[in-house]
């Protein structure tokens, strides 16, 4: 498996935008495949914001995972957040969406910033495992999430 800058493979856009809508298209009405495409074709950050990771492997992509400004409008002030993290359902277990994670958390270090923010509803184990600390219970767009953060040394 190799982690790369989807920017570097935009062939899968198309890909990582249907599996983004049909994971969470619920919680964005008006939304589609298409304003997704357009959306990931801005992710050319490398690094920077934002951007997208992808893990592939024989030129399939297994997974990916986002760097946004912010992902939570009830908490502009917070940023920048880890966002729509997903692997595809035939490729969990091994391990894609820790390796896309931290190589994201390498990728927010590189930009020398102090902390990192995600939403979850379901993955704080996960996550927690990987060295993100809860901030909390938030609601985002009627969904209950629990806001977590990553925190790195200054340099």
């Amino acid at each position: 498996m190799n982690i790369a800058y989807l920017a570097d493979h935009p062939q899968h856009i198309p890909t990582l935008a249907a599996w983004h809508y049909g994971q969470w298209g619920h919680l964005n009405p008006g939304d589609s495949i298409l304003a997704r495409i357009e959306r990931l074709r801005k992710h050319t950050g490398r690094p920077g914001i934002p951007t997208t990771l992808i893990a592939v492997e024989n030129e399939i992509v297994l997974g990916a995972a986002g760097l946004v400004v912010n992902d939570l409008s009830s908490h502009p002030h917070l940023t920048p957040f880890l966002a729509s993290v997903y692997v595809a359902p035939e490729h969990r277990g091994r391990g894609v969406a820790s390796a896309l994670v931290h190589q994201m958390m390498a990728v927010v270090q590189e930009l020398e910033l102090p902390t990192f923010y995600l939403i979850t509803p379901d993955q704080q184990r996960l996550y927690g495992r990987l060295g993100w600390v809860a901030q909390g219970e938030v609601e985002y767009r009627g969904e209950a999430v629990t806001l977590m953060a990553a925190t790195f040394p200054t340099p």
